[in-house]
């Protein structure tokens, strides 16, 4: 049997909704071409002024690959700014336990040590949203699902 929590809403909610502001603030430059090259600039400066490691040129496809998440995180979080549901913080937790995780792996591999900050901001974010879930799980009604009649118990209700 699968078990299922759904967070306690109004506070929960509000996480899922700040941590989407946080998204677009940080992701937004990643989008377009002309975007990435300043944000590219940002970071390789800081990295090289605060020691922390340049980053490298971008070449056509790191381009690509920069501004296709950039542009599914913008609208991503654009949704759970607009209308958070509990289960956007679950899923955006997974989310960023991926995301942390493939930070990880290009830290353990000589990414610029500056990528720590990202790291530990999008795992500490990862447990503010998984947490709720894993720490208090009780059988969801019915065997519902979210987007069924039993979509109000995730957050649907009073927006």
């Amino acid at each position: 049997m699968i078990r299922r929590f759904a967070p306690a809403r109004p506070a929960y909610l509000r996480v899922v909704r700040a941590n989407a502001w946080y998204d677009l603030v940080v992701t937004a430059g990643f989008a377009t071409p002309w975007t990435l090259a300043l944000v590219h600039d940002v970071l390789s400066w800081a990295g090289d002024s605060l020691g922390l490691g340049v980053t490298p040129e971008l070449d056509l496809m790191q381009t690509l690959y920069a501004n296709l998440m950039g542009s599914v995180v913008v609208i991503w979080a654009t949704l759970r700014v607009v209308r958070p549901l509990a289960v956007h913080g679950l899923f955006d937790g997974v989310a960023r336990t991926l995301f942390a995780t493939w930070m990880a792996y290009a830290l353990a591999h000589g990414a610029p040590r500056w990528l720590w900050l990202f790291f530990v901001v999008e795992a500490a974010l990862a447990v503010v949203e998984l947490g709720p879930w894993l720490l208090h799980r009780t059988p969801w009604p019915g065997g519902g699902r979210p987007g069924t009649a039993d979509d109000h118990l995730l957050g649907a209700a009073g927006r």
